[in-house]
């Protein structure tokens, strides 16, 4: 199934970052980017990333960057039970994630109703319903038939 663009631009970046009524900083920008050129990626394969673009910045403040555009609404985070969190720009939409128990690939799926919320509870217990967050488990195609499943982190999903 084709996934839509995740690409941000800089000129998108910066006016992502103004839109929310941000101050446009390299490594604002720099997040934004990369997150476009690899969505469900770790806060620390961001900070890697990032480095490798701008020369020098800290783990922590890809950090507080990662975490002020989430709260700005510009990111969506994403933590897939077991797996560290993951960030991705593709927001405003109601999509869900389909994760390989193996490698941990983390792929974008369009929810097949397509409006919020997506799944209506047997019983709502009172609750307001805003959004559904779904995460579908398998094999991704290149784990597929490599033997066992091994359950990554194994011992987070036991905690």
């Amino acid at each position: 199934m084709p996934q839509p663009e995740h690409g941000v631009t800089t000129d998108g970046a910066r006016q992502m970052l103004r839109t929310a009524g941000m101050r446009v900083t390299a490594a604002r920008m720099a997040v934004l980017e990369v997150l476009g050129e690899h969505p469900h990626a770790t806060a620390d394969t961001v900070a890697k990333l990032v480095a490798t673009r701008l020369g020098s910045v800290s783990k922590q403040a890809v950090y507080d960057v990662l975490a002020a555009c989430t709260g700005a609404g510009l990111l969506r985070r994403i933590e897939p039970a077991g797996s560290a969190a993951r960030f991705e720009t593709r927001i405003g939409d109601n999509h869900h994630h389909l994760v390989c128990r193996r490698c941990g690939r983390t792929e974008d799926v369009d929810c097949t109703v397509g409006q919020r919320p997506c799944l209506t509870p047997s019983d709502d217990a009172g609750f307001a319903v805003e959004e559904a967050e779904i995460v579908f488990w398998g094999l991704c195609p290149d784990c597929q038939g490599q033997g066992t499943i091994h359950h990554h982190n194994t011992k987070e999903l036991q905690s």
